[in-house]
């Protein structure tokens, strides 16, 4: 199956050595950016009677939060080619450490929009961006593997904060609670700091050349700058060309919708079923533990020969079961169902997120990657968006936890299945489109075969000419 190039970057990656380090400093960074709001939602029931909201209103917090992270995705991608990625990523751990700290002062709920949704989520769109690019410059063969293993901060991170947030809300209320939070996240800094820029190997002597080379094509091309100014856009529109990267569009915004509204509600479904609040907390942590494990499992499947030129199937078969999962959720009354519900789920989200940006590479390539990313999260932002506050509408509409979870699946799974089936249709016209491009490749060749022939015929014939 066809994709694309692994390798556009002009220089071999080591797949190794320090490049495991940037893993772990992705995994500190996605881990935050991810969880942290998951883990909000423990905050929510106290906040909401403290400050006098209802469930849409309060469930806007994690949804701007998580809007300002995927739209300030371009921003993140223009300042990290300017800047590289180490710094990004300090600056983005600053501001999210600052975002809980104003917030744990806050006394509306406009005021934690602003704090932890607009502050907040910008923080966590510099930490995300730059650790996925650094991620494609590091590694190419073992992409997958690194993928998973970065993704898999998030799970990690969830398992720990969701409990360490009950103990937190309990000891100290939310407000002493998003202060701790706050210098929680400073740790973002350091993992920013492990993310050391990529150095390209030269050939000796090949520099100087080069430099030279360069300086002249400069001086002689004045426009060379200007040109090359005008094609780093800040939205590159032209990815709307690509057939491949419009259908992986469309399924992606459908899962996003959907995606994270069963997490901000599922401590809340809990506790209205009977269930004591620690053990509702905890029902996050056993998705993040079981979720954990499967993202970096999904990358090892995913790196087999067997998955790695079907990986766009994979992704269409993991949100099918995730949002089965969600289907079914309705029908788990006790603990103990519940608790099977949130391995599942764990299960199909880890294994969704594990191939998410794994199958955005495979289609744009690593050169392409940084601006593709930039593009896509920026119009995620708007189901990420509009996807809680809707679930929690239907909370306070209906009065049952139950539409919710009806919502989000069946949204979820029409977009595997538009996936799947747009993608043999994408891979049927991708064959047909070569075969016609060989045949006219062919016909070019045998046209300038013929061509020459004659001229060689034509030179014999004239010997004049051809002393000419």
């Amino acid at each position: 199956m066809p994709h694309a190039p692994a390798n556009e970057l002009g220089y071999k990656p080591l797949d190794g050595g320090w490049g495991w380090m940037v893993v772990f400093g992705a995994h500190i960074s996605i881990g935050f950016a991810y969880s942290t709001p998951k883990a909000l939602s423990i905050f929510f029931k106290e906040i909401q009677e403290d400050l006098g909201a209802s469930y849409s209103e309060i469930a806007w917090i994690s949804s701007i939060m998580l809007a300002a992270m995927y739209a300030g995705g371009p921003v993140s991608s223009v300042l990290v080619n300017r800047f590289g990625s180490r710094p990004i990523v300090i600056s983005g751990g600053l501001m999210c450490g600052l975002s809980m700290v104003t917030a744990s002062f806050g006394s509306s709920i406009v005021y934690l929009y602003f704090c932890i949704g607009i502050i907040g989520g910008c923080g966590l769109s510099l930490n995300l961006n730059a650790s996925l690019t650094i991620i494609s410059k590091y590694f190419v063969a073992k992409r997958p593997l690194a993928n998973g293993l970065a993704m898999a901060g998030s799970p990690v991170f969830l398992c720990v904060l969701a409990p360490l947030n009950q103990y937190l809300l309990d000891k100290f209320g939310w407000r002493g609670s998003l202060f701790i939070l706050g210098g929680l996240m400073l740790n973002c800094c350091v993992a920013g700091a492990l993310m050391r820029p990529v150095v390209v190997p030269c050939k000796p002597g090949s520099s100087a050349l080069q430099n030279k080379v360069e300086e002249q094509s400069n001086k002689c091309n004045p426009k060379l700058k200007g040109s090359c100014m005008k094609n780093a856009t800040f939205l590159d529109l032209s990815f709307f060309k690509d057939r491949g990267f419009v259908i992986y569009l469309i399924g992606n915004m459908m899962f996003i919708f959907g995606a994270y509204a069963p997490i901000v509600f599922l401590s809340a479904y809990a506790v209205v079923q009977g269930v004591e609040e620690y053990s509702a907390a905890y029902l996050l942590s056993i998705t993040g533990f079981v979720d954990m494990f499967v993202r970096p499992g999904t990358g090892l499947v995913a790196n087999t020969k067997w998955i790695r030129s079907r990986i766009q199937y994979f992704f269409s078969f993991a949100m099918i079961f995730n949002g089965t999962c969600h289907l079914l959720c309705p029908l788990m009354k006790s603990y103990t169902f519940l608790v099977v519900y949130a391995v599942f789920f764990g299960i199909g989200f880890g294994m969704v997120f594990a191939l998410i940006f794994e199958c955005l590479m495979d289609l744009m390539g690593n050169q392409r990657f940084p601006s593709a990313v930039g593009l896509v999260t920026i119009i995620e932002c708007f189901p990420m968006l509009l996807g809680p506050p809707a679930a929690g509408l239907l909370v306070d509409i209906f009065g049952d936890y139950k539409y919710l979870f009806f919502m989000c699946g069946s949204v979820i799974v029409t977009g595997g299945l538009f996936l799947f089936i747009m993608n043999i249709y994408n891979y049927y016209m991708l064959e047909k489109e070569n075969r016609a491009m060989d045949r006219e490749q062919n016909q070019n060749n045998i046209e300038n075969q013929d061509q020459v022939i004659v001229l060689e015929q034509e030179t014999k014939q004239t010997p004049e000419a051809s002393k000419e």
